[in-house]
């Protein structure tokens, strides 16, 4: 069974109970384990948390209709759709499950075509240990049916690192990578895994993230797993100085203007690969905001209207970022990460080292600050690379 709880705004029991302004949850019970694992989400960062049965039980029966307004429970044979309004009345729909609402409760697929093994990287059916550490896989090889979205997610994004293979192949020698706000770092064992184990290259990937309780679980787990060149650190990218050689740097939902510190880094050392898909690209919002009186007048109807503008201003940040990597001498590609379904962050900036100095000339480059002119921003990136 899959629930997705969202609230209108933080609640102040929830808060109590959790200690966070959560805005959405997501919980997936695990049959294996008799557990729930629940996903947190506040504006800016996610959060895991595993309830029993009876404490899952009881953490809806407390807020929902109440705290949640809108909670969704997908099990095999039905969805069940909770609505609460402002005057606290409560509805309760239901409605029978078709083939592929049950494949998504249960992390799996409804009919014969989507029952056929995908060729994954890292492939079903053979236990692969980091994947059973973190959960996502049993000891007997089996994809855990509640985690099955993050499997998915692992081998998508190995597909770019098998696409930049050769590039980082050619280098003849120990490859360094860097991959700023890890967080859990399924994807940064993921990468040990296939460069490593799979494709027998000496590499040490490096991961930093500002949250202490991940990096050491990291760490331990990395020591458990004898991966002796995956390492973890507590630190902020914006005040990273480390100077070592790069090959890549992959950067995954780092908010806000922590990317663009991330890519900085990355020109800076040379890097040969960059990987990022940014998050939570606050900063042009905020200066549309401060600026609207200045504002070409042809952005009007962009302006208007709060969702388009904060979309709008995470287009252009990314945009603009990628059009300051090509100046500084990348070729760059802004490709679909994963389906939107899962999450509207969905944008990968893959940046690979061009043989020429530089891959955007000035004249292209005069377009770009004449749109930052007509918007009236300075974007980080542009004093970072400039």
């Amino acid at each position: 069974m899959i629930v997705s709880a969202t609230m209108s705004k933080p609640a102040k029991s929830v808060v109590d109970e959790l200690g966070k302004n959560y805005c959405k949850i997501r919980f997936f019970y695990d049959a294996e384990k008799q557990r729930y694992d629940a996903e947190f989400f506040t504006e800016k960062q996610a959060f895991q948390k595993v309830f029993s049965v009876e404490e899952f039980a009881s953490f809806m029966e407390k807020h929902k209709g109440s705290t949640f307004k809108n909670v969704v429970e997908r099990s095999e044979s039905e969805i069940i759709t909770t609505l609460a309004n402002k005057k606290g009345k409560i509805t309760v729909l239901r409605q029978n499950c078709s083939a592929l609402d049950k494949a998504i409760a249960m992390g799996g697929s409804g009919n014969k075509n989507l029952n056929r093994k995908k060729n994954y990287i890292i492939a079903e059916g053979k236990a692969v240990p980091f994947l059973v550490e973190l959960g996502v896989m049993t000891k007997t090889g089996e994809v855990v049916k509640a985690k099955y979205d993050k499997f998915r997610q692992i081998n998508h994004f190995l597909t770019f690192i098998d696409d930049v293979y050769t590039e980082l192949e050619a280098a003849h020698k120990k490859l360094h990578i860097a991959d700023f706000g890890c967080g859990k770092s399924y994807l940064t064992f993921a990468i040990y895994h296939y460069l490593h184990e799979i494709k027998k290259l000496d590499v040490e990937i490096f991961g930093l993230d500002l949250k202490a309780d991940v990096i050491e679980y990291c760490s331990a787990l990395a020591e458990k797993l004898g991966y002796s060149d995956l390492h973890f650190a507590v630190g902020d990218i914006s005040k990273y100085t480390k100077s070592d050689d790069i090959d890549m740097v992959i950067t995954l939902h780092a908010c806000d203007t922590a990317t663009d510190y991330a890519l900085s880094y990355a020109v800076s050392h040379n890097a040969r690969v960059i990987l990022s898909v940014p998050c939570c690209q606050h900063e042009l919002n905020a200066q549309f905001d401060k600026n609207k009186a200045e504002i070409s007048s042809l952005f009007a109807p962009l302006m208007k209207y709060g969702i388009i503008k904060e979309r709008f201003s995470a287009l252009v940040t990314d945009a603009l970022r990628a059009e300051y990597l090509e100046k500084a001498g990348y070729g760059v590609q802004l490709l679909e990460f994963i389906d939107m379904e899962h999450t509207p962050k969905n944008i990968l900036i893959r940046a690979v080292k061009s043989s020429r100095k530089a891959v955007r000339s000035e004249k292209d480059m005069t377009q770009v600050h004449s749109l930052e002119s007509a918007l009236c921003i300075t974007p980080t990136i542009q004093g970072l690379l400039a």
